[in-house]
C-alpha cells in the first residue's frame, strides 16, 4: 500500500527510497557513497543497526542528484525564467519549457510538479533518518553527524522550495496518523525559521573537513554559508555578514584556474563549499544516473540535448576582456580548451560550459557527463554575500575587499582587464556587487532568484513577461492541490 505523502509516496509500514535505485550510489573517489547496488532491504527490517543508518544517509546524497533536482524541472524553475538563460536545443523539442521563459507557464505544466516531487522526496529520505538513526544504538558522534547531514539537506531542499513557490508544506517529520498525511501550506516565514533552525543545529555539529573516502559531505563551512544564503533572502544583513565572516576563515579559497575549476578532475576543490556528487561507474549504468551535464551538453555532438542555453544578454555582460565569458559560455564554432572543436552550424549559437564534460570522458552507452558535479555553493559567492551585506551594514571597505578579490581571481594577473571596485558610494558599489554576482555566478541557477530579491523582477525580466506581484513565485502544481482535495491552495495569478 502506497499513501501520498506531500506528492512523495511512502509505503506504510516506513523506509522507502532507501531500497531499490536509491540505494545505486557511486564509489570511485567517493566510498562513501560505495552501497551494493543489488542491496534492497525491506522496510520492516530496516533501522537495526549503523550499517542501515549509513545506508539511509547515503541514500539522501544520491537522491539529490536525480532528474528532478538537476535536469528539465530544475533548470526550468531556476534558470530558464531569467535573462541569463532560454530554452535551447531545437525549436520544436519539449517547446513547453518556452512558458517559463516567457512566463505563460500554468500549473498544470509538468516541470512544476517535477521539481515540487523531487524535493519532498528528499525531505522524505531526511525525515526518516531523522526520525529513525536515533533510535539506533551505534557510535554517538556518528549518529550526531548523521542527524546533522539530514538536517543540512532537508534545509537546502526546503529551501528551493520557499524561493520557487513562497509558502509550502512544512513537514518535520514522517507522517504517523491519517491526518498528518495531508497538510496545508506553511506560511513562508515559518518555513524560514525551519531551515535556519536545522542550519544552526547542522552548523554546530559537521565536522570542517573529511577524509578523502568522505569527500562531498555537507560540512561546518556548507551549513553557515547555506545559512547566509537564507539570511541574504530575508535581508538579514547582519547575520549573513557574521556567518560569511565566518566560512572565510575556515579555509576556503578561490581556485587559481576559473574555467579548470568546473571540470570533473578538479571536483571538490579549494573553492568547494557543496557540491551535488555525481559519478560514472563502468559496469554501472543505474548508478550513472545525473542527467544534469547531458540535457545542457552541446546538440548535434556526442555530448548532449543543447537545453538551457546561456543568451546574448549575459554575453554581454561581461566586461571586455573578462576571461569567465569564454569560462562560462561555449560558442559555436569554437575549440573548447580540452580541445573539442564545436561545429559553426547547429540549433544554438552558445551553450553552458560550466556543465560540460569533454568529449573524451563521454562512454558510449552510458548517460553523457554523468561524471559531472553540480556546484552548489563555491567560495566565490561567499565573498560576494560578505560584500553584498558589508555593504549594506555600511562597511565599504569590508565589501571591496571582498569583491576585489572574486575580480582579482578572474582577472587572472592580466593587467590592463578588470580592475578593482574603487567607490564608496552605497548605491554604486551594491550595483558593481549585483552585477559581478551575475557574471561570476552567471549559469549556476542564482541569478533568477537574485533578481526577484533585488526587487528588480519588472525592470529586467518585464520584457519577458514577468508581472510583479505574481511572478515573484511559481504555481503551486495543479495535481498536488487536486491530490490534497484542496487543502493546498494555489499562488496569486495563476
Amino acid at each position: 500500500m502506497k499513501i501520498n505523502y506531500n506528492n512523495t509516496y511512502i509505503q506504510k509500514f516506513g523506509i522507502v527510497a532507501i531500497c531499490s535505485s536509491l540505494l545505486i550510489i557511486p564509489a570511485c573517489k567517493k566510498s562513501f557513497l560505495d552501497v551494493d547496488p543489488q542491496a534492497q532491504q525491506p522496510a520492516v527490517v530496516f533501522w537495526k543497526d549503523a550499517s542501515d543508518a549509513a545506508k539511509a544517509v547515503n541514500s539522501m546524497y544520491a537522491q539529490l542528484r536525480t532528474w528532478g533536482n538537476t535536469a528539465f524541472p530544475a533548470l526550468a524553475l531556476e534558470s530558464m525564467g531569467s535573462d541569463e538563460a532560454e530554452k535551447g536545443s531545437a525549436a520544436n523539442d519539449s517547446d513547453y519549457l518556452n512558458a517559463y521563459d516567457n512566463f505563460t507557464v500554468t500549473s498544470t505544466e509538468g516541470q512544476m510538479g517535477g521539481f515540487w516531487e523531487a524535493q519532498y522526496q528528499n525531505i522524505n529520505l531526511c525525515n526518516q533518518v531523522l526520525d529513525n538513526v536515533p533510535g539506533i544504538n551505534m557510535d554517538a558522534s556518528l549518529k550526531a553527524r548523521y542527524l546533522a547531514e539530514a538536517k543540512f539537506i532537508r534545509a537546502y531542499s526546503y529551501f528551493r522550495l520557499v524561493r520557487a513557490f513562497g509558502d509550502v508544506p512544512l513537514r518535520l517529520n514522517v507522517p504517523k496518523t491519517p491526518a498528518e498525511f495531508n497538510i496545508p501550506r506553511t506560511p513562508k516565514a515559518q518555513v524560514w525559521a525551519a531551515i535556519e533552525k536545522d542550519l544552526d543545529e547542522a552548523a554546530a555539529v559537521l565536522p570542517q573537513t573529511y577524509p578523502a573516502a568522505d569527500l562531498g559531505r555537507a560540512t561546518k563551512g556548507a551549513a553557515l554559508a547555506l545559512h547566509a544564503k537564507v539570511a541574504m533572502y530575508q535581508q538579514k544583513w547582519d547575520q549573513v555578514l557574521s556567518f560569511t565572516n565566518t566560512v572565510i576563515t575556515l579555509g576556503y579559497d578561490l581556485y587559481p584556474d576559473y574555467q579548470e575549476g568546473f571540470r570533473t578532475n578538479h571536483e571538490n576543490n579549494i573553492e568547494s563549499v557543496f557540491e551535488i556528487q555525481c559519478e560514472l561507474l563502468l559496469n554501472n549504468k543505474d548508478a550513472s544516473n545525473s542527467q544534469y551535464s547531458q540535457v545542457q551538453g552541446v546538440r548535434g555532438s556526442v555530448a548532449g540535448w543543447g537545453f538551457n542555453v546561456p543568451t546574448s544578454a549575459l554575453a554581454a555582460a561581461y566586461e571586455t576582456g573578462d576571461p569567465r565569458k569564454d569560462a562560462t559560455i561555449i560558442f559555436r564554432g569554437e575549440t573548447t580548451p580540452q580541445g573539442d572543436a564545436i561545429s559553426p552550424t547547429g540549433d544554438n549559437p552558445m551553450y553552458n560550459q560550466k556543465s560540460y564534460v569533454p568529449f573524451s570522458l563521454i562512454v558510449s552507452g552510458y548517460t553523457e557527463g554523468s561524471q559531472q558535479n553540480v556546484r552548489v555553493i563555491r567560495f566565490a559567492d561567499v565573498l560576494l554575500m560578505n560584500a553584498e551585506a558589508a555593504n549594506e551594514q555600511g562597511n565599504p571597505t569590508l565589501a571591496k575587499t571582498s569583491l576585489n578579490r572574486v575580480r582579482a581571481r578572474a582577472r587572472g594577473g592580466v593587467a590592463g582587464i578588470l580592475p578593482d571596485v574603487t567607490t564608496s558610494d552605497k548605491d554604486a558599489l551594491r550595483q558593481a556587487i549585483w552585477k559581478e554576482r551575475q557574471v561570476e555566478l552567471a549559469m549556476e541557477s542564482d541569478r533568477y532568484f537574485d533578481v526577484i530579491r533585488q526587487g528588480r523582477g519588472t525592470a529586467i525580466f518585464g520584457p519577458k513577461g514577468w508581472k510583479a506581484g505574481k511572478n515573484e513565485v511559481w504555481a503551486i502544481p495543479a495535481n498536488e492541490i487536486d491530490k490534497s482535495a484542496g487543502t493546498l491552495t494555489q499562488n496569486p495569478g495563476y
